[in-house]
């Protein structure tokens, strides 16, 4: 191995890439002080004059620097380059920074991603859980994990992660129907060879107490178990009642490690039992937390004490990969996922101008106006909802010669179904429509009153309900089709072209029953609805996208390209993020989905000896027909206007020197509404500018008085809340700390500061409220390792 090492440095980790399976080596001590560059061996013996990787059945990949990310895996057949020579900008949270940052969900990892923000969601779909956008544009259907589709609407914990790759813009080719701002594709961890006992147990701040464990076992020559566990329990530091409880397991298996065919089976289940926040409302264009007139606490909370969030989530995952020989591979990757979720939210409404009282409506209520004779609506419908999807992609990669030009070819199918059923309660108003009492904005009281859910065709549920389209039950399928097919060639060793295309079918079907004046006429209430039939709604598209690139690279460290993207969202994808994914507007129904075109142009290097990443993009994202969400019903709806981001976006990652390692980033955005009446205005959420850093430094590694210390800044400028520009939330500052120390070779204790300012920031971004972050925490960890 030494003829493989640069500057006199030792190797940080050997990870060994056989038949598809990565086994990471674990390393030691005075890691950060390390780093090697890439090797391979092919099985027969020869190597590619022209730079391409061969298929070997056991190959050696040596990474230079775990901050350096260029040349991370995508870890998927569909993308067989690694980062650097990848044409799209892709941000990779790798994981040593998640474990430097003690990253304990999907959301605090993508903190060091410029471009990503989180939206919380309402109205009948009750969304919450992870609810990203990317660059703008919403990304909540466009999470997956190993390159299989996410489908289920929860807060991901991080403890089955090993790194998390953002490709930013469509990229639809890869990944199908949807990722118009980009894709978030988790990487687990899977079995090694290589038998390892890990734990670690956190505490601190806001009664946090987590616990993980990471057991790898041998179970033959070629064979490897592994599991991950984890239990978590939090409140939220500078909010009242919110909270946080759950558990998860992911046990893998992994078969032919080191052969020509590898086969690895994952199961994942998290169960959530929560609390949602909905944050504060905002009024006169700011939050009420931002006016000094009004001088209310971070910390109100405006729900009721029957508001929860609880969530069941299973995937199972089988991935197989075949090498027949040095130019043929072969990747099938099925997965099956359950998802259920019993939600019920309040919101707050501002009684005047002032803001100075507030009714904060139960969910699933409507308040009757005895002179106007009509009623409000009350806010997130309460809900039950039970979810099954299945994806199956296969691809097959061909690496071969036609003359002097080397291609490399993927083609396959990708196949997926996601079905949805939920019933929507409602609060019963025994009492002759109990009005809603006033509350004092200062002094909110979660248990002022509270009124037992019922179902919808019983009692006095249906007078005082306000359902999609006045039908409680619903239920929904979507169906993809895919195909899928692209070519890099290299027309000399330094310049490549790389073009392709897929074809997807989208079928969607969408059925809502149940009435509220399912009674009698006599027993209709002073509503006065009427029965109501089913309701059923479809939608069918052929959608084809194209993508081509220019790669130039010019030697070993260093690569330059041009890519033109697309990508295409049909009405009715986000199947299980709302009670009903095709809405109609006016009585039609709108079924032109949503289309985004990418223009990029980039370079990515590689710096002294992989030491040091770093990468340059310039873009413009063009959006038509934009989806947004109605703040009050809470549905996706299709807008018709046109959306433009364009911009510049900077990242650094590696090793500065030895000891001393560094990430950051920086974005520039220019978010313009392009057409209609908010034409020139800023597109909602999107900063302007955006940056991160994170640096940490090991100082006397290996010797008793060791310690590492680090910190870093997440800064996001003021954006705004609507496409109007009225509304708008001031800028996040968050200052962070790390220190550790190492015990012996086994054993590490660290401690994290978090918002060291304790600044009031927002993370979460609606039209009309936004949600108060936590205020200054500290988290202390003690973790083993054998």
């Amino acid at each position: 191995m030494s003829r493989f090492i640069r500057s006199g440095l030792r190797p940080l980790s050997a990870v060994l890439t056989m038949g598809g399976v990565v086994g990471s080596a674990h390393a030691e001590p005075g890691a950060a002080n390390r780093v090697a560059q890439d090797v391979t061996s092919p099985a027969d013996g020869t190597d590619d004059s022209r730079g391409i990787q061969a298929k070997g059945v056991e190959q050696i990949h040596v990474i230079g620097h775990p901050f350096n990310t260029m040349h991370a895996s995508n870890d998927m057949g569909r993308m067989p380059q690694d980062v650097m020579h990848t044409a799209q900008t892709i941000d990779v949270v790798p994981r040593e920074l998640i474990k430097q940052q003690n990253a304990k969900s999907l959301e605090e990892a993508l903190k060091n991603v410029p471009g990503i923000t989180s939206s919380v969601g309402e109205g009948a779909g009750g969304m919450s859980g992870d609810q990203f956008l990317i660059r703008g544009f919403p990304a909540q259907n466009d999470i997956y994990e190993d390159g299989l589709r996410d489908f289920g609407v929860y807060t991901r914990d991080s403890f089955f992660q090993d790194s998390v790759n953002v490709i930013k813009g469509p990229s639809s080719e890869v990944f199908g129907n949807g990722t118009t701002g980009g894709a978030i594709n988790i990487i687990t961890k899977t079995p090694t060879l290589k038998d390892h006992y890990g734990a670690d147990f956190s505490g601190g701040s806001g009664n946090f107490y987590r616990g993980t464990v990471d057991v790898n076992k041998r179970i033959g020559d070629t064979s490897a178990f592994r599991l991950e566990g984890m239990g978590n329990s939090n409140d939220v530091v500078g909010r009242d009642y919110a909270y946080s409880h759950r558990w998860g397991i992911a046990p893998s298996i992994a078969f032919g490690i080191g052969t020509k065919t590898t086969v690895v089976l994952q199961v994942m289940h998290q169960t959530s039992r929560n609390v949602p926040d909905y944050g504060v409302p905002v009024v006169k264009g700011h939050p009420i937390t931002e006016q000094s007139s009004l001088g209310v606490r971070r910390g109100n909370w405006y729900g009721k004490t029957q508001d929860h969030d609880n969530s069941d989530d299973t995937m199972e995952t089988l991935r197989l990969k075949h090498v027949f020989n040095r130019h043929f591979t072969f990747h099938n990757d099925l997965r099956f996922g359950e998802y259920s979720r019993d939600f019920a939210a309040s919101t707050p409404h501002c009684a005047n101008a002032s803001c100075s009282e507030m009714q904060i409506y139960n969910p699933g209520y409507k308040k009757v106006d005895p002179a106007a004779g009509v009623g409000l609506n009350g806010g997130p419908m309460p809900y039950k909802q039970s979810s099954w999807s299945f994806q199956d992609v296969a691809s097959l990669q061909a690496d071969f010669n036609t003359g002097f030009l080397r291609h490399q070819v993927v083609t396959g199918f990708d196949m997926e179904y996601v079905q949805d059923s939920r019933r929507q309660y409602a609060y019963d108003a025994v009492g002759a429509h109990r009005a809603i009492p006033w509350q004092n904005t200062y002094h909110p009281q979660r248990d002022a009153y509270g009124y037992a859910t019922c179902r919808a065709d019983s009692g006095n549920c249906w007078k005082n309900t306000n359902y999609s389209l006045g039908r409680p039950d619903s239920r929904g399928y979507g169906f993809d089709t895919g195909l899928f097919l692209y070519d890099q060639i290299w027309f000399t060793k330094w310049l490549s072209a790389k073009g392709g295309l897929r074809w997807d079918r989208w079928q969607t079907m969408y059925r809502t029953w149940g009435a509220d004046g399912q009674e009698s006429a006599a027993a209709r209430g002073p509503l006065g609805k009427a029965p109501s039939a089913a309701l059923d709604y479809h939608d069918t598209k052929g959608v084809i996208n194209p993508t081509a690139s220019l790669l130039i690279t010019p030697n070993s460290w260093q690569t330059f390209y041009f890519t033109y993207a697309s990508s295409t969202t049909p009405m009715g994808m986000y199947v299980t993020n709302g009670a009903l994914p095709i809405r109609p507007v006016n009585g039609q129904v709108a079924t032109q989905p949503e289309r985004s075109q990418l223009y990029e142009v980039g370079s990515k290097m590689s710096l002294l000896h992989d030491r040091l990443g770093a990468t340059i993009s310039l873009f413009r994202l063009d959006k038509s027909n934009a989806l947004t969400t109605d703040p009050v019903a809470g549905q996706v709806l299709a807008t018709g206007v046109k959306e433009r981001n364009q911009g510049l976006e900077l990242s650094l990652g590696g090793m500065i020197l030895p000891g001393w390692n560094v990430t950051a980033t920086y974005a520039l955005y220019d978010p313009r509404v392009m057409s209609g009446p908010n034409h020139g205005r800023n597109i909602q959420y999107v900063p302007h500018n955006q940056a991160t850093l994170w640096s940490a430094y090991e100082a006397f590694p290996g010797k008793l008085w060791n310690f590492t210390i680090g910190g870093g800044l997440t800064w996001r400028q003021g954006v705004y809340l609507d496409l109007a520009n009225t509304a708008k939330v001031p800028a996040n500052v968050e200052f962070d700390s790390y220190i550790s120390h190492r015990i012996n070779r086994h054993w590490v204790v660290s401690l994290n500061a978090y918002n060291l300012s304790n600044r009031l920031n927002y993370n979460s971004l609606f039209t009309n409220r936004v949600t108060p972050a936590p205020g200054r925490a500290f988290l202390g960890r003690l973790s083993m390792d054998y």
